[in-house]
């Protein structure tokens, strides 16, 4: 593939936080949804598996798992899904899943954090365990690099959108305030399916 800084329009020497908010503010330029039905959603869809891809592969060099030599039009490098897969059925994945659920969030971060399989999986998880601690506007972010890198899952479609429904986000310290946002919030989510009633079937609960 193409130099994958060049890609992200990005020096290579630019930070961490660089490399994401160029990835982002790309993936939300040419997220397919601003294109479906029109003459440009393939072209639209092509540039987001390009720009995930890229995004992959500068994960990866960062880790230390790869060089420019490396690069592919194949499967991403680090874990990463090519556009409109998912890798939920990772057993890393199932197993944080399974923490969240249970309440052992810090469990769960620590798993998320030492993996080197930043997929859009990865993202969504790591919105929840965010959700789950209050943070609702780093929740929103996760979601939202989610559903970017894999537009095709609902689940994480419907988690975004029923965030961004939610209202304004609060911080850590105003969580567990009690606020009607908070509970209609999770009352949405109920009624979505995505709250407790989804937990048999592996999906994340976020209201409890």
């Amino acid at each position: 593939m193409t130099d994958p800084y060049k890609v992200l329009n990005i020096a290579p020497n630019a930070s961490d936080e660089e490399v994401k908010k160029a990835y982002r503010d790309l993936a939300r330029k040419y997220h397919p949804d601003h294109y479906h039905g029109t003459d440009l959603e393939h072209m639209a869809e092509e540039k987001m598996k390009e720009i995930n891809e890229a995004y992959a592969v500068i994960q990866q060099q960062r880790k230390g798992g790869g060089t420019q030599q490396g690069y592919s039009s194949g499967s991403s490098a680090g874990g990463y899904q090519s556009y409109g897969q998912s890798a939920a059925s990772h057993p890393l994945f199932q197993r944080i899943r399974i923490l969240i659920n249970s309440g052992d969030i810090v469990s769960a971060e620590q798993l998320l954090e030492q993996t080197d399989l930043r997929t859009a999986e990865w993202h969504f998880l790591m919105g929840s365990v965010y959700y789950r601690k209050g943070w609702l506007d780093e929740a929103l972010k996760e979601y939202e690099m989610a559903c970017a890198m894999d537009p095709n899952n609902a689940e994480y479609r419907q988690a975004y959108q029923y965030m961004r429904a939610g209202g304004s986000a609060y911080r850590p310290e105003e969580y567990g305030s009690g606020s009607m946002m908070d509970c209609n919030w999770c009352q949405n989510m109920i009624c979505a399916g995505l709250a407790c009633s989804a937990c048999s079937g592996g999906r994340v609960c976020l209201c409890c």
